[in-house]
């Protein structure tokens, strides 16, 4: 194709920021005047619609305008610029070993992939387990220790993979990149490509004498215990994070983490909501009309509380500064108790008769919402 090419924003006029909706209303007012339809016989507009076609084609596509953006013509046609010696993609001249360079310095990769340096620091993976707690060890904080089988640094020979007294060879044939560059010729032109190195398994580096206890690799697997500060207030599926204490990294990289999941035991008394304890507790009918001094448990124990004649079921009290403590440190929630009239069963004849007479004897102004519910549904 001719170098003299028209700017493709031009033809279509719009723009080097218009948007795809921009870009695809330009083309189509464009097609349509310069359509051969419309102008049978016309090669001036034959041409015209066919440069604006093949405008529309680069920047109607996310991809292909990214690289004509970056790198002009070059980017989206690999005959552009060829001439009679093989120009652009002749020899001596620009190849896809160039462009995927280019490309890589922006993508992390070029036309080969990634060219990541084996004997680079690469942190260690990190790790992921569970712990179990009771509520209260929530609630107050407490210390655990969970195992892990984790990948450590080899004691022999810390990491080298070498037997002692020994050092690994750089690779002659990558000269430690663990890569290797071919460049072959295709029907567009030369093009360079990368591949793992098949002398030294991709890793930069031969060992003669591999280390006994690791076989060479540099790790071991070892089965560690590790004890766990678990901080008071912690909720159910918390994750706890210790810094390093995961896989061991490569190449001096650091370790990774250890992610230990919390799973906090339920209580047979108590329900959390964020730093709030709620419990129900049963009380007797007289306790409910007469009042009485009750001992609540909480999570610090029992207490003391006394709840007032004519108390309803379904009556919530509040322990203030019985709940959970704050995760950050800062105060504690409160104790909400939710109290519940249990009815007596099995009575005997004489507390039957005795329960109606008292019962006469109240009548229904004792009994107000009682009185109020079933009167609107007089007839």
């Amino acid at each position: 194709m001719a170098e003299n090419k028209r700017d493709y924003y031009e033809v279509l006029g719009v723009s080097k920021g218009a948007s795809e909706e921009e870009i695809k209303k330009a083309y189509k007012k464009l097609a349509r005047k310069y359509h051969p339809d419309m102008n049978p016989g016309d090669k001036e507009a034959e041409e015209k619609f066919k440069e604006i076609n093949e405008a529309n084609e680069v920047l109607s596509d996310p991809d292909k305008k990214a690289r004509y953006d970056q790198f002009g013509f070059a980017g989206v046609d690999p005959n552009y610029g060829a001439g009679a010696g093989g120009g652009a993609y002749g020899a001596g001249g620009f190849d896809f070993g160039d462009l995927g360079d280019i490309f890589g310095s922006f993508f992390g990769g070029g036309f080969g992939g990634a060219r990541a340096n084996p004997n680079a620091p690469q942190r260690g993976e990190s790790l992921r387990t569970s712990v179990n707690i009771s509520f209260e060890e929530a609630a107050f904080g407490c210390e655990k220790e969970v195992s892990i089988d984790r990948i450590e640094q080899c004691p022999d020979c810390r990491g080298s993979g070498c037997a002692k007294g020994t050092t690994a060879e750089v690779c002659p044939d990558c000269r430690g990149s663990g890569v290797i560059q071919q460049r072959r010729q295709t029907p567009l032109g030369y093009m360079s490509t990368s591949a793992p190195c098949q002398r030294c398994g991709g890793k930069g580096k031969i060992i003669h004498q591999p280390c006994p206890k690791c076989g060479g690799k540099g790790m071991i697997r070892h089965r560690k215990t590790i004890k766990v500060s678990i901080p008071a207030g912690i909720d159910n599926g918390q994750t706890i994070s210790l810094r390093a204490q995961g896989n061991a990294g490569k190449n001096g990289g650091p370790a990774g983490d250890l992610l230990i999941v919390v799973s906090v035991r339920p209580h047979e008394i108590f329900r959390r909501e964020g730093t709030s304890v709620l419990c129900e507790a049963p009380i007797t009918f007289t306790q409910a009309v007469l009042g009485a001094e009750l001992e609540i448990p909480t999570i610090d124990g029992k207490v003391k509380y006394t709840i007032p004649e004519g108390t309803q079921s379904g009556t919530t009290f509040r322990l203030k500064g019985k709940g959970i403590p704050g995760l950050n440190g800062r105060g504690r929630g409160d104790q909400y108790v939710t109290v519940y009239i249990e009815t007596p069963r099995n009575l005997n004849r004489e507390q039957k008769e005795a329960l109606k007479k008292f019962s006469e004897s109240l009548g229904e102004k004792n009994y107000e919402e009682h009185k109020s519910f079933f009167g609107k549904f007089k007839l």
